[in-house]
């Protein structure tokens, strides 16, 4: 079922021409694993196959909507470990979205690479490009392709009915062949094209849409100019003057009858269009461009921060990757770790030191800083050491990151900029800034005096700093932890804003410490000083930055919570990026505002000396105000499958969390559907009171409720309470990895109001 826009783009495109008699590539795992592959794209234009020898003569194939890039040449380690054996221009490396294993691809010429870089990149633009109607439209036909088991461009009704079960649909079989029936206008007993997407159309009717528009129509057939103005003001509860131009946008963006336009009216289709678009979506568009003050001593930003960022997997035997730099940086991080030790022939290597961890070499890493550090956002990375090298590998340490990062690099304090505040985000942007132990002070740099020696204490973090405190009892790692090492001058010139120390007490910082110095802390250390003093720890932190880690043993790479720390003021919270889950969702939901550029302002209370903001008592401080958040669950669409066992269908529920400080954290959830994932109804409404709705952060969540063990997660979607659009509002749900798995949402009407 190849739709008229594949044609078209196969007939004028020479490279999807090619691509389509496809090509004998070699996919390569390593330097011994390179096998031939017959890789062909098909008719769709959405879909790539391939011949696999893996189970016999089978094939395989992926999507093109599951790739997120191309990169051209020896761009990943696979591919740079066979650089001796061929080209650049015949290699290339197809990225794909979320944590799954990249491909790596070498071509039989450099003209057939470049036909498959180029159509790929066609492609993906292609699909981004996609309206919503194009998107369903793409949807359908994969559907039709997985259900048409012969392929021979028909259904009938027992390919229909084994559809309906893979779509979650459990539907009475009398329903299902009348609606067969009434699609099959050419009585063939089988739907084709045109048969099958007016079936999908009947299936797929929203009576709650419809409901909701017949409300506001005048004459219950399309929305006038007038019912369209009532509906934004009184269902989506949108003010001010701009309501009449908004109307006017909307015909025009999302009518697809170019005769209700005419009428200056809007018809159902339309209206659900827009109703499942970018502007209908939960999110508010506005706050997902970027539209924060980035002017702010960098101390008043949250910044998106990975951990141990080298690391694919856990912190024991995980593979070590210049590949996880790309992917946290892609992911819009600010702020990443390296661990360095002493490696051979002359060369620091980065891995987690006393494991079984793999090693890459730390010149690698800073070549990829280079390379990635500012395709996602302008605005500073922090490149974070953890240096257990000698004083010699130090001086090599110091020699790649000025050499490779160039101008890039800072090394020396910006002119005005020693007055005492940090400089912000829009001062520093292109810029790398390096964390880690410093000779002297800032002052030292610019000619003053010289504080400390060269026998400084090089890491205030290594693998027993990491363990808990409270959790040390060997006296022999105590004193590891305590151990000094010589610090070199030349890797000590590299910092300037960012100058590790260790944490004494928040009076002793009040009093000594200086603008450009910085403390981390383990998860449970912060936790005691929160609990302790937790208004010092947010004035501590609107003066200068603090790093949170997990604490050791996380050997899983498991994450803490990072809301608590957000709460205190702190900065850079760093989690281990390569591990899903709810906690990752939450960093993805902070830094998804703000054109995703990894920097967050504070809220104005915790950016003031002046101000006392405590966490556990947010009641106590100036413009206290509550609000009431009241969210009704109305229904959900084409939620993901998730037992694969035959026949299974999904019973959803959806629970609502908010993160927030400790008086708002707080969840509620509806009761599930029995065996409905294709359009389960709720009509529930969940309230909420907020006590701090500017550190708070949403977390949608879809469950298959499962009465003798754990609920199997379904989907999610997190987001800063600040940014909620009120009013009728889909929510596009994302997979565990933070993908997006179209169609599959919710349809939910919020409303806020101060006061409880």
């Amino acid at each position: 079922m190849a739709t008229t826009q594949s044609f078209l783009r196969i007939q004028t495109d020479a490279n999807l021409q090619s691509m389509q008699v496809g090509s004998i590539m070699r996919k390569v795992k390593s330097r011994t694993w390179k096998k031939q592959r017959y890789f062909r794209l098909q008719d769709d234009c959405a879909t790539i196959w391939y011949k696999s020898k893996k189970a016999g003569n089978a094939h395989s194939t992926f999507s093109i909507s599951d790739v997120e890039a191309v990169r051209e040449g020896h761009q990943s380690e696979v591919l740079l470990s066979i650089a001796d054996e061929f080209p650049p221009d015949r290699c290339f490396t197809l990225v794909f979205r979320g944590r799954r294993s990249n491909l790596d691809l070498v071509a039989e010429s450099a003209e057939e690479a470049q036909s498959w870089v180029r159509g790929m990149r066609r492609l993906i633009e292609d699909l981004e490009n996609m309206n919503e109607k194009e998107k369903l439209d793409q949807w359908i036909s994969d559907w039709f392709k997985k259900a048409d088991k012969n392929g021979d461009g028909r259904m009938n009704f027992k390919e229909v009915q084994d559809l309906l079960k893979m779509m979650n649909v459990d539907m009475n079989e009398h329903h299902a062949l009348r609606l067969f029936t009434m699609a099959d206008k050419s009585q063939s007993g089988t739907l084709e094209d045109d048969e099958f997407v007016l079936f999908y159309k009947m299936l797929t009717q929203r009576e709650e849409v419809l409901r909701i528009f017949q409300d506001y129509s005048s004459d219950g057939q399309t929305l006038s100019r007038r019912d369209l103005e009532e509906f934004l003001r009184q269902g989506q509860l949108e003010q001010g003057g701009r309501v009449q131009q908004h109307c006017t946008e909307l015909m025009e963006l999302y009518e697809p009858s170019e005769t209700a336009k005419l009428r200056q009216a809007m018809t159902i289709d339309g209206f659900q269009m827009y109703l499942l678009s970018s502007e209908g979506s939960v999110f508010n568009p506005a706050m997902q461009q970027q539209y924060q003050d980035m002017s702010q001593p960098l101390c008043h930003y949250f910044i998106s921060s990975s951990h141990n960022t080298y690391l694919m997997g856990d912190q024991i035997r995980g593979h070590s990757s210049v590949e996880a730099y790309i992917r946290a940086l892609k992911r819009g991080c600010r702020c990443v770790e390296v661990d360095c030790w002493d490696g051979p022939n002359g060369e620091p290597i980065v891995y987690h030191g006393h494991t079984f961890t793999s090693k890459i070499q730390f010149k690698d890493v800073v070549t990829v800083l280079g390379n990635y550090a500012f395709k996602t956002s302008q605005y500073p990375v922090i490149l974070s050491i953890e240096n257990h090298c000698s004083v010699e590998q130090q001086r090599i340490m110091a020699q790649h990151l000025t050499r490779i990062l160039g101008d890039k690099l800072l090394r020396n304090a910006l002119e005005g900029k020693c007055s005492g505040d940090l400089p912000s985000p829009e001062d520093l942007k292109g810029k790398i800034l390096l964390k880690g132990k410093k000779i002297g002070g800032l002052e030292g740099s610019l000619g003053g005096v010289v504080e400390d020696s060269l026998a400084a204490e090089v890491s205030d973090e290594d693998d027993a700093a990491e363990i808990d405190e409270e959790n040390l009892q060997n006296d022999s790692i105590r004193r590891k932890k305590k151990s000094k090492q010589g610090l070199s001058k030349e890797l000590s010139d590299c910092v300037v804003y960012c100058k590790s120390v260790r944490f004494n007490s928040f009076k002793h910082s009040r009093v000594h410490s200086k603008f450009y110095e910085i403390s981390s802390f383990t998860e449970s250390k912060a936790k005691k000083h929160m609990k302790d003093a937790g208004a010092e720890f947010v004035n501590h932190n609107a003066r200068q930055l603090t790093r949170v880690y997990p604490g050791g043993i996380r050997t899983d790479s498991s994450n803490f919570n990072p809301q608590e720390m957000w709460n205190a003021g702190c900065q850079i919270v760093a989690l281990n990026f390569q591990t899903a889950g709810a906690e990752m969702d939450l960093n993805d939901g902070l830094f998804g505002q703000n054109g995703r550029c990894g920097y967050v302002l504070k809220p104005a209370f915790m950016r003031s000396m002046e101000k006392r903001f405590d966490p556990e008592h947010p009641e106590i401080r100036d413009g206290y105000r509550p609000v009431t958040l009241a969210i009704k669950v109305i229904s959900g669409q084409q939620l993901p499958k998730v037992n694969l066992k035959e026949g299974s269908i999904v019973d959803p529920l959806v629970r609502v969390e908010i993160h927030g400080v400790p008086k708002d954290q707080v969840k509620q959830e509806t009761r599930h559907i029995d065996n409905n994932g294709f359009n389960p109804m709720w009509h529930e409404t969940l309230t909420f009171i907020l006590h701090v709705p500017e550190l708070a952060l949403v977390r949608f969540v879809v469950e298959d409720h499962d009465k003798t063990s754990k609920n199997d997660f379904i989907g999610q979607y997190t987001l800063p309470f600040s940014c909620l659009q009120q009013g009728y509002r889909h929510i596009h749900l994302l997979s565990k990895d933070g993908t997006s798995i179209p169609p599959s949402s919710l349809f939910v009407h919020i409303r806020i109001k101060e006061g409880t």
